[in-house]
């Protein structure tokens, strides 16, 4: 018989985890156990028999002691303290991960970008990296230790929603001269969120870092 240990059992019939009132719910003799939503269904709208031994369900349960109020608050407790381990773990596992960088297939980076080109919305535009498809973010970075010995230049990433146009837009501009300066692109490389590593929802909608595995 399963106990108030095992509030992560699922109902074998609607596949729902069982509610913390339903773990010491048996409908039959049998033992079979289901969630009370569906007893209630089997005898409301159904043949009334018991899935597992074909029995006729009793009116009321053969089974049924519901917790008290200390067994739900020890669960709650219980299952809690499960999830803070679980977080920490996943914590533990990712740690190394934080200064690992990872290639994000739908973000170029380009370097060698003349002083006129060096701004986000310009690079948005049709007749620039908009030509190759709808893109999410520009950031540029004004520092020219890129610029080697082209004189001043800028460097940039580009996301795009969609990681073909990514690929379409490197293989277009990379080695193309532009007012004297040869542009390089690449895909470029992102980091894994802060929550992500701790094992917790983002709340930035618009964040740019990685909430899953990618490729290092």
């Amino acid at each position: 018989m399963s106990t108030a240990e095992d509030q992560n059992v699922e109902c074998p019939l609607c596949m729902e985890p069982l509610e913390m009132d339903d773990i010491n719910f048996f409908p039959c003799t049998c033992l079979y156990q289901i969630c009370r939503f569906c007893w209630h269904r089997i005898r409301t709208d159904e043949n009334g028999l018991c899935p597992a031994c074909r029995k006729q369900y009793p009116e009321d349960p053969a089974d049924f002691k519901p917790l008290s109020v200390e067994e739900l608050h020890r669960i709650k407790n219980e299952k809690r303290q499960r999830d803070l381990q679980r977080k920490q773990k996943l914590s533990e596992n990712r740690k190394h991960l934080a200064n690992v960088r990872v290639v994000q297939k739908n973000l170029v980076f380009v370097v060698g970008l003349p002083p006129r080109l060096a701004d986000a919305e310009t690079l948005k535009k049709q007749d620039c990296f908009g030509k190759y498809g709808k893109t999410h973010k520009v950031v540029v970075n004004q520092s020219t230790s890129y610029a080697g010995l082209q004189g001043p230049s800028a460097s940039a990433y580009v996301t795009y929603y969609k990681a073909e146009d990514a690929l379409r837009a490197i293989q277009a501009v990379n080695n193309v001269k532009v007012d004297g300066r040869t542009l390089k692109a690449s895909l470029g490389t992102t980091k894994y969120c802060n929550y992500f590593l701790r094992g917790q929802q983002c709340p930035k909608t618009d964040c740019m870092y990685l909430h899953e595995l990618g490729d290092q």
